[in-house]
């Protein structure tokens, strides 16, 4: 399994209309991309900040989607951050959740 972070920091405000839009416009488009398994928002509790964990099957979807969909995103959610987002790519070594072990590669 692998993983995207993608960091935001929000413009005042806006936290309300990022959920909004992450919910209408984004998941929609997620769940439509192969090797997508699911994504968790974090908002800071002043609603400054917020980060999204996608999780995927393997490295290669994830770097589909990024290349292919993460740009019309990031356009999506454009009018509602302050300077750029900031992307990080992970393996993941452990999940309940997902019934992952660690040192059981993905």
């Amino acid at each position: 399994m692998f993983a995207r972070r993608v960091s935001l920091n929000l413009k005042p405000n806006s936290a309300a209309s990022l959920t909004e839009k992450i919910e209408k416009e984004v998941l929609p488009l997620l769940r439509k991309q192969n090797g997508f398994q699911d994504e968790i928002i974090f908002l800071s509790k002043d609603g400054s900040k917020a980060f999204g964990i996608s999780l995927w099957d393997r490295k290669e979807s994830a770097e589909a989607y990024a290349s292919d969909t993460y740009p019309q995103i990031e356009k999506i959610l454009m009018p509602l951050v302050e300077g750029s987002p900031r992307v990080g790519t992970y393996n993941v070594s452990n999940s309940t959740f997902h019934k992952l072990a660690a040192g059981v590669p993905s």
